[in-house]
């Protein structure tokens, strides 16, 4: 049975600037207005990330727009926001980031099924400029090879 999600936004960067080595699915703490604001779509997961501190997980520099109905109940737009996860998951996440080189890196947020925001959360390495020039060379040697191969069968 596929799970139907609703799509709120990614984090496009995140690709670029890491290698993602696993995923994680989590829950966020968050308060009605600003769930209100994510089902307007007004948020960006740029230059975002996640610490482990004292057993809990915090999403830092998540930007989440004031609800446009919203009051006083609005919240400030960069908080930062609790991430729940299991505490299995926690303590190795902990382990895992004291290893030299690793972080953690929200790369989606979405609505399930039951209306629930999870955030998917990377376990990811940072690209050197040099990893960065070699996916781009590989991808352009791939779209060269796809290119010649159309041309190469339309031509018969």
């Amino acid at each position: 049975m596929a799970v139907e999600s609703k799509h709120i936004t990614t984090n496009k960067k995140a690709y670029h600037d890491y290698f993602v080595e696993e995923t994680f699915e989590a829950g966020i703490e968050l308060t009605g207005t600003e769930v209100k604001s994510l089902r307007e779509s007004h948020t960006s997961l740029r230059d975002s990330f996640a610490i482990v501190r004292k057993g809990q997980v915090w999403l830092h520099n998540v930007h989440i727009a004031p609800y446009s109905h919203g009051n006083r109940a609005n919240v400030p737009v960069d908080r930062v926001r609790r991430l729940l996860l299991h505490k299995r998951e926690i303590r190795y996440l902990i382990g895992k980031t004291k290893e030299s080189g690793f972080t953690l890196v929200p790369l989606s947020m979405y609505f399930t099924e039951r209306n629930f925001v999870k955030v998917e959360l990377g376990l990811a390495r940072g690209k050197k400029l040099y990893d960065k020039r070699d996916v781009i060379a590989s991808r352009d040697q791939k779209r060269d090879v796809e290119r010649a191969l159309k041309e190469r069968t339309q031509n018969r």
